[in-house]
């Protein structure tokens, strides 16, 4: 199992991929930069890190392995759990590990993992196509002093030199424009391409989740009288899951304990196993719904996941 390749391949759709008991690999946004000294223009990209605290199983890269490797979600952990095991035992002997477009991973002196990432990948989508070029030096005229009877014509050459200048300035700037077209073209292909596959990976995930959310249920000795909510207007189509609940109950007390926190939580009904599901915010935008989902995997709970629908 190349597990290399499966987080390389994941590090396009998400900004966080866990390998259980292991750690994440995390994606950071940079601006595109400049090199004046060099002349040397670099595009947008994301920088990978690595966090060996984040450990915690979010279904995502297991879900991925068992619809790649057509394997049911307990074998892909089990695989996962093969690979780390020998990636510790190479650690433990001062390897150095490395996975294939993702980077080198080694133990220092102190004991502390120590990541190396490669710059083979540009993991930002939207700068697909763009890579890095070098800018011509570009030669300025020096003013020439001007002596009697050929000043007429030494205004001529000026002239002449300055109207190849502007013309070549506007080529430069149509061939530039017709290249950003041209990756722009190609990015949202591949763009709409993962959202495709996107969207196979988190039913997936729904589907496992779904499966196992009965161990993590509340015992309620005393049921809770049931509750009026009113149902507000969907606020859009992309919702961060903060639990499904098979009985009602436990589902708005979730609900009322991440009001408290804070959050515009919501119930959004029952899903197709019957299970009740909270959320904890919905979004109309994707992009601010996975910035919102990095957060709170973060800061409250890695195990929540983001769910597309449209919701009535």
């Amino acid at each position: 199992m190349q597990l290399g390749q499966y987080i390389s391949t994941l590090l396009y759709r998400y900004e966080c991929v866990v390998v259980p008991a292991f750690g994440a690999f995390l994606t950071h946004k940079v601006s595109a930069e400049i090199d004046a000294q060099a002349q040397v223009f670099y595009p947008p990209k994301k920088r990978l890190s690595f966090n060996e605290q984040l450990q915690s199983n979010d279904g995502v890269l297991a879900n991925y392995i068992a619809t790649s490797e057509k394997v049911s979600y307990e074998n892909a952990l089990a695989k996962i759990a093969k690979q780390v095991a020998k990636i510790q035992q190479r650690l433990k002997k001062n390897e150095t590990v490395s996975l294939k477009y993702v980077g080198d991973l080694s133990r220092c002196k102190t004991g502390a993992l120590e990541f190396e990432p490669s710059y083979h990948l540009n993991y930002m989508t939207a700068a697909f196509g763009l890579s890095q070029f070098v800018s011509p030096e570009v030669k300025r005229d020096l003013p020439l002093k001007v002596v009697g009877h050929k000043e007429k014509e030494t205004t001529l050459i000026l002239a002449s030199r300055k109207s190849r200048t502007n013309t070549l300035i506007k080529y430069a700037a149509v061939a530039v424009i017709m290249l950003g077209l041209g990756g722009f073209m190609v990015s949202n292909a591949y763009i709409q391409y993962i959202e495709k596959e996107n969207i196979v990976a988190q039913e997936k995930a729904r589907i496992a989740l779904g499966n196992q959310i009965q161990e993590a249920t509340f015992l309620v000795n005393t049921p809770l009288p049931a509750i009026t909510i009113d149902i507000e207007k969907p606020y859009g189509s992309f919702h961060i899951v903060a639990g499904a609940f098979r009985v009602k109950a436990n589902s708005e007390r979730k609900l009322r304990q991440l009001k408290r926190l804070g959050f515009n939580a919501r119930l959004i009904g029952q899903n197709r196993y019957g299970l009740h599901q909270v959320v904890f915010e919905s979004y109309k935008e994707r992009r601010a719904a996975e910035r919102a989902l990095y957060n709170i995997k973060r800061t409250q709970d890695p195990a929540a996941w983001l769910l597309i629908k449209n919701i009535p």
